[in-house]
């Protein structure tokens, strides 16, 4: 994935913490035009008071050309089933897509995708039937919602004239509740300074858990990476039968 703490200038206002996803997925699926997209949310998303050990998850990672979902578009797509207990990797699935947007040099230099390799990849619409329904029924987990989020329906909405909405457990924003809300203490305030910021980058974050570091900037490794930092997150400050409304946006 492509980090940056941005990608709030869409306005698409989704995800709100108070969301009713079983009732916004019940609409949306009566007014859905593209029936891949209509049997994505008829296949409907758990009510906010389920236990979040309960809950039907699936970590999600996109990799992009650029990081303006507006202009740049997806080259690949990393899912990894999983649940408080188990990460399903012999289940995961990995896309590799031909971007209808420019692959610019930074980009490829970022995730090491290559021309050479989408030239023959299918468009993200060839594919799209299968990412949805491995996407239905599921909480999706993910290290910055923004980005995978507004590229998916950008991307949606290029293809279909249809943007997507889904409910997320973003393991970056957990990790800025309990950095970023911090006061300063007494020193500070008396010397009028800031207390120094804790990096929320998966990495990052992933080191205070005890966690390996991976190679990132891989779909299905960053996926994998989002899990596994889910898992520790919720061991170390959450418990298996909190309600998922308690995490999800």
């Amino acid at each position: 994935m492509l980090h940056r703490g941005l990608l709030s200038q869409s306005g698409q206002k989704v995800g709100l913490p108070n969301t009713d996803w079983a009732q916004r997925f019940k609409t949306l699926a009566e007014i859905a035009r593209d029936p891949r997209l209509k049997a994505f949310y008829a296949a409907g998303a758990v009510p906010g008071d389920t236990l979040v050990e309960d809950t039907p998850l699936m970590a999600l990672d996109v990799e992009t050309t650029g990081l303006a979902p507006a202009r740049d578009g997806m080259v690949s797509i990393g899912l990894v089933p999983m649940s408080l207990t188990c990460i399903r990797a012999s289940a995961s699935r990995h896309w590799l897509l031909k971007p209808r947007e420019p692959l610019g040099a930074e980009s490829i230099t970022i995730h090491g995708i290559t021309h050479t390799q989408v030239q023959t990849a299918p468009d993200l619409n060839e594919v799209l039937g299968d990412v949805l329904q491995a996407m239905a029924g599921h909480v999706l987990v993910v290290h910055c919602r923004d980005i995978e989020r507004q590229f998916l329906s950008a991307a949606l909405q290029r293809r279909l004239g249809e943007r997507i909405e889904f409910p997320v457990i973003d393991t970056m924003e957990l990790e800025a509740r309990l950095y970023r809300s911090q006061r300063r203490g007494l020193m500070d305030w008396v010397l009028g300074r800031q207390p120094p910021q804790v990096s929320i980058r998966l990495a990052d974050s992933r080191r205070r858990y005890g966690l390996p570091r991976y190679r990132p900037h891989h779909a299905l490794t960053d996926a994998l990476a989002s899990a596994e930092l889910l898992q520790a997150q919720v061991a170390h400050r959450f418990t298996p039968d909190a309600p998922i409304s308690a995490l999800w946006c």
